[in-house]
């Protein structure tokens, strides 16, 4: 598959590759999907949806940004059939999604409501404050779609002293969700380094 090229920039940058690689995993595209994103952004993450999924439908309040997500979209290769549009979740959500993507916070109560009436069944949310990060968990906790929460912290390489010294990004949770809860399939997450007997 092509490198995905990002020629446009917009003031929130895009979302590291890393995260997006752990959040896709958790997302779990098939080919046949339909997935929403809100958040839109450069469009990073519409690319890397589009080169898995069926339909995309993006979503994308700033005017700026939505154009920075045009120009990259059309800098890159994809087959899915992409629908880019200026609106404020949950306004302009499809009906007929079968996953979620979250790259904005703003409504994220009104667009997990909207995800549980129209049966969405992979909700997976991106987040790098603390007390936002807090309230996301809890709104899928309380419709009961809290599946997972992975806090990722990327650390990158420079150059020091002609060694290597490393240089931490702001730490990200990825909250995942799935209809109906955790099940088997997501996590086995009461797993490595619990104490419970």
């Amino acid at each position: 598959m092509a490198e995905l090229s990002l020629p446009y920039d917009a003031d929130a940058g895009p979302t590291k590759p890393e995260v997006r690689a752990v959040a896709l995993s958790k997302l779990a595209v098939v080919p046949a999907d339909h997935v929403a994103e809100v958040g839109a952004c450069t469009g990073a993450v519409t690319v890397e949806l589009a080169r898995r999924a069926a339909k995309v439908t993006a979503l994308e309040r700033d005017a700026d940004r939505i154009e920075a997500a045009r120009g990259n979209l059309a800098a890159n290769e994809y087959d899915a059939d992409v629908t880019l549009r200026e609106a404020e979740a949950p306004a302009g959500l499809p009906e007929d999604a079968d996953a979620l993507f979250l790259g904005g916070s703003r409504n994220v109560e009104t667009v997990l409501d909207h995800a549980v009436e129209t049966g969405v069944e992979r909700i997976v949310m991106n987040v790098c404050r603390i007390e936002t990060a807090a309230r996301a968990i809890e709104a899928f906790r309380s419709r009961d779609l809290l599946a997972e929460t992975i806090q990722l912290q990327v650390n990158r390489g420079y150059d020091l002293a002609d060694e290597t010294g490393l240089s931490a990004e702001n730490p990200v949770f990825v909250i995942v969700g799935r209809a109906g809860g955790p099940n088997d399939d997501v996590t086995d997450s009461k797993s490595e380094g619990s104490t419970e007997t």
